[in-house]
């Protein structure tokens, strides 16, 4: 097995920053804002239209940046009859990242499925891809430092929230365990 240091591909541009942010589902809006504001001491601050209802809480320093992200309504339900709760409200993880075109080189040289967004109003270019275990993970780009083409906003390959591209039963592991310099096969 290799070190994550020597796996990591050298000098194709992409670059992970820090966590972006952590998105979670709700069925009521009105009680999440509260608990994370009134109680953990987050603040609102302006969210883009994304048609749907959700609220974006900030730390509250100066230039605080918005950590937690909430949407209600339909992307909430994710195709269900309920919102989910426990850990299942999770919806994403967002990483901050540079080098757009560096990551999706990288999933299309893993086999990975992708989606990709604009967010409205924004500079803001998006890829959206899971994990083996099904997390869905946001990697968020400030497109106005991004050489190269934006986002591609066609059906196939725009992402919808609320709806799931993740496929386990045919998740690509050995193009990832191979481009990682994995010799051995993981346990499932």
């Amino acid at each position: 097995m290799t070190t994550p240091s020597a796996a990591a591909p050298a000098g194709d541009g992409a670059l992970t920053l820090g966590l972006f942010h952590l998105a979670i589902k709700t069925g009521d809006l009105a009680l999440t804002r509260a608990f994370w504001c009134g109680v953990i001491g987050l603040r609102d601050v302006p969210r883009p239209d994304f048609g749907y209802p959700g609220a974006w809480l900030a730390c509250p320093q100066p230039g605080g940046q918005a950590i937690i992200h909430v949407y209600a309504g339909g992307p909430a339900l994710g195709g269900l009859d309920h919102v989910p709760s426990g850990t299942a409200a999770i919806d994403h993880v967002s990483l901050a990242c540079a080098g757009y075109h560096a990551y999706r080189a990288r999933f299309v040289a893993a086999d990975l499925d992708w989606r990709e967004f604009l967010v409205p109003g924004t500079t803001l270019w998006q890829l959206f891809v899971y994990d083996p275990s099904g997390v869905q993970l946001e990697l968020t780009f400030d497109g106005a430092s991004e050489a190269g083409p934006p986002p591609d906003m066609g059906e196939a390959r725009v992402y919808r929230a609320g709806r799931s591209f993740f496929a386990a039963a045919t998740y690509p592991r050995q193009p990832l365990l191979s481009l990682h310099g994995e010799t051995r096969h993981a346990t499932r």
